[in-house]
């Protein structure tokens, strides 16, 4: 007679199935795991094929492939596949007290700096920083390029200032992450330049610059059909010219801004 098996209690199977009151089959039953490799390859292939898809609108693609597992079932799959999504936490801002907009009397006491962007005929984005003083509307610079970041803008505003031979007293720009950067506010507070941020949502605060672009939009970017980057800034440096030297603006009494201050002066 072969010997009965025995438990790691030392207690014969027959012997833990009568203490335990159970059978012998409920005592050896081991349950069969559902095998999770289809639900798991489909959710990875729905998960590259739409990227910004949350579990929700997942699970939603899959019972429209005629998977109808317990949802609880396939979010432990989609955990354990790492496709659970971390949500980026909002950045909270200071509070802003922007000053009024008023134009200063004086060139470089203010200048005013944004972002635009538009696209090639190829499709390529590409972005504009723009700048310009606020007392007489100039354009200082339009900075294109496919990427521009803080580093690219403290370098055009230290190229400015090294050119025009002061540095502005105060810089005003909306709450973009290369405006908010270390790196703008290291050389800001270097160079002894206030930062005026404006309140977020509230362009008017910053309406010189955003009238500018407005021009420069519809006189430009608008206008054509750019096929390169060399033809943006070809064509854009003209039209810096003819604004800061041609063309009449309303606000300055019908004055050129190369020449307003002399003017009034």
């Amino acid at each position: 007679m072969a010997q009965e098996a025995v438990t790691e209690y030392g207690l014969s199977k027959r012997h833990a199935c009568r203490a335990l009151d159970i059978s012998r089959s409920q005592y050896e039953y081991e349950p069969k795991l559902k095998d999770d490799s289809l639900v798991a390859g489909m959710l990875q292939d729905l998960a590259v094929r739409y990227s910004r898809y949350g579990f929700k609108k997942l699970l939603s693609k899959l019972r429209q492939q005629g998977i109808a597992d317990n949802h609880k079932r396939v979010y432990r799959i989609y955990c354990e596949e790492g496709l659970n999504m971390r949500k980026r936490p909002k950045k909270r801002l200071p509070v802003r007290n922007p000053e009024p907009l008023t134009a200063p009397a004086e060139i470089n006491s203010s200048w005013s700096i944004d972002f635009m962007s538009d696209s090639l005929t190829s499709g390529r984005r590409f972005r504009t920083f723009n700048v310009i003083d606020d007392s007489n509307r100039m354009c200082l610079a339009i900075e294109i390029d496919y990427s521009l970041t803080s580093e690219r803008v403290v370098r055009t505003l230290e190229a400015l200032a090294m050119h025009s031979g002061a540095y502005p007293k105060k810089l005003r720009c909306d709450n973009g992450p290369e405006f908010i950067s270390t790196v703008l506010s290291v050389w800001a507070k270097k160079n002894n330049v206030t930062i005026g941020f404006i309140e977020p949502g509230k362009p008017a605060q910053n309406g010189f610059i955003e009238r500018f672009n407005r021009t420069y939009r519809e006189e430009i970017l608008d206008m054509y059909a750019f096929g390169s980057l060399s033809e943006v800034r070809e064509i854009t440096d003209r039209w810096i010219y003819e604004y800061n030297y041609e063309r009449p603006h309303e606000s300055l009494g019908n004055e050129v801004p190369g020449r307003y201050l002399n003017a009034v002066g």
